[in-house]
C-alpha cells in the first residue's frame, strides 16, 4: 500500500497582475483599496421598507459569500427602515441614493456603512456637496460616486454627445474634486456602462488619473448568461491589469447568482482562494460516458463544499488521465469503467454506475481530513 499525500492544492505563485496602488477606505469592517483583497458585492431586490424581506435576502447573500450589500432608498419609508437594516445586517450596508439628496443625510444618520450617490440625477447635487462631506466626515461614512451611462449629467452629454469613456471619467473626477475642496477623500468611484468595451476604457482612464479605489460593474449587463459573459470579459480585462478593488456582477437574476459569478471570476483570476472547482471535458465523439450527466451529478453532490478541491470529470482516454492526474481528485472514464485518481495516483477502478458515488465519497474523505488538519497538513489516503 502506498500513502498519497494530499495537503493543500497549489496556488498561483504570483497574482495575475500587480494591483494598482490606491488609497484604502473602510466600508464597515471590509477594507476596500490599498491592496486589500477584491471584495464581492450585490444589491437587494426587495423593497427596503420591507425590513423582514430585506434582512432575509441579506442573510441569503451573506451565506453565499457576499461581503457588502447595497439597498435602494427611493422613498421616505425606505429611509426610515435603514437604521434597523444597518444594525441587523451581518455585512456592511450601502444605501443607494438617487434624485433626493435628503436621503443621503438620512442614510448617514442611520449608520449605513457607506452611501452611493449618483450625481447625474440628484437635483442640485453640486450645491449639497459641502453639507454631505461634513456629515459623512462627522460619521466616518465613505461615499461612492457612482456614475452611470444612463444618467450622465446633461452638461457632459452636451459636451461629448453621448456617454463616452471620457465623459464617464470626467464626471466622476469632477464630483470627486468637489469633495476634495472640503477635505473629504473617503471616496470610491464607479463608472458603469452596459458596453464592456466602453466600460473598460472608462476605468482605465480613471485609474490613470486618480488613486481612489474603484468599484467595477457592467451596468444593465442583462440576463444570467449574457450578463455573466459581459461581466467576466470586462472584469477580467481590468483585473488582469491590476485595476479594481470591489466588484458587482449585475444580472437580471436572483442576487445570489451575482455572488456566485463574482466569486468564480475572482477565483479564476487567482485573486481569491479557490474552493470547489469542477474540471470537466466538453465531450466529443471519443467520449464513452455521458460527461454532461456525470459533471452535473458530481457538482450537485459536492455543492456547498468549502475546502479548496479541484475535481476532474473526464470522458475519454485522450486527455482524461492527464487531467485527472493534475487534479486533486479525478476520474478518467472509458469502456464502462472509471479510474479514480487522488493527487495523481490511481486509487481504484470502478464500474461506470459507481463513478459519481465513488467521487463524492473520496471528496468527502479528503475534505474531512483537510478540515481535521486545518487545511494545512499533509493527510494521506491509502491506495489498495
Amino acid at each position: 500500500m502506498t500513502a498519497i499525500p494530499l495537503g493543500l492544492p497549489e496556488v498561483p505563485v504570483r497574482p495575475i497582475a500587480e494591483r494598482r496602488v490606491s488609497r484604502r477606505i473602510q466600508v464597515g469592517p471590509v477594507a476596500v483599496g490599498g491592496g486589500a483583497p477584491v471584495s464581492v458585492q450585490s444589491m437587494t431586490t426587495t423593497r427596503t421598507s420591507d425590513i423582514g424581506a430585506t434582512l432575509q435576502q441579506i442573510a441569503e447573500l451573506t451565506a453565499s459569500g457576499c461581503q457588502i450589500v447595497r439597498v435602494a432608498c427611493p422613498t421616505q419609508d425606505d429611509a426610515d427602515a435603514l437604521p434597523v437594516i444597518a444594525r441587523k445586517s451581518q455585512i456592511p450596508v450601502i444605501a443607494d441614493i438617487h434624485f433626493q439628496p435628503k436621503y443621503v443625510f438620512a442614510a448617514i444618520e442611520a449608520g449605513c456603512a457607506a452611501v452611493r450617490v449618483n450625481p447625474g440625477n440628484i437635483k442640485q447635487f453640486d450645491d449639497k456637496v459641502k453639507e454631505i462631506a461634513k456629515a459623512a466626515k462627522d460619521h466616518g461614512t465613505p461615499i461612492r460616486i457612482g456614475v452611470n451611462a444612463g444618467s450622465l449629467d446633461r452638461r457632459l452629454l452636451q459636451k461629448y454627445g453621448r456617454a463616452t469613456p471620457e465623459a464617464l471619467a470626467e464626471s466622476a473626477l469632477w464630483e470627486a474634486s468637489l469633495f476634495e475642496e472640503h477635505d473629504f477623500r473617503d471616496i470610491k468611484i464607479s463608472v458603469k456602462h452596459n458596453d464592456p468595451v466602453v466600460m473598460v476604457e472608462a476605468y482605465r482612464q480613471l485609474a490613470a488619473q486618480c488613486d481612489y479605489p474603484l468599484h467595477l460593474g457592467v451596468t444593465e449587463a442583462g440576463p444570467a448568461f449574457q450578463g455573466t459573459i459581459k461581466s467576466a470579459v470586462a472584469f477580467g480585462a481590468l483585473l488582469s491589469q491590476g485595476i479594481g478593488d470591489t466588484i458587482r456582477v449585475s444580472l437580471s437574476a436572483p442576487p445570489v447568482e451575482e455572488i456566485k459569478v463574482g466569486i468564480q471570476i475572482l477565483q479564476s483570476l487567482g485573486l481569491r482562494e479557490r474552493r470547489l472547482e469542477i474540471v470537466s471535458c466538453p465531450s466529443c465523439g471519443r467520449a464513452q460516458v455521458d460527461v454532461y450527466k456525470l459533471a452535473e451529478e458530481v457538482t450537485a453532490g459536492l455543492e456547498g463544499m468549502e475546502v479548496p478541491l479541484r475535481v476532474a470529470v473526464m470522458g475519454c482516454v485522450v486527455n482524461g488521465p492527464g487531467e485527472a492526474r493534475e487534479a486533486d481528485l479525478g476520474v478518467a472514464s472509458g469502456n464502462g469503467k472509471g479510474q479514480i485518481f487522488v493527487k495523481g495516483e490511481v486509487v481504484k477502478t470502478v464500474p461506470e454506475s459507481k463513478i459519481v458515488e465513488t467521487l463524492i465519497e473520496e471528496a468527502m474523505r479528503i475534505a474531512e481530513q483537510m478540515e481535521k488538519d486545518g487545511a494545512s497538513g499533509e493527510p494521506a489516503v491509502t491506495v489498495s
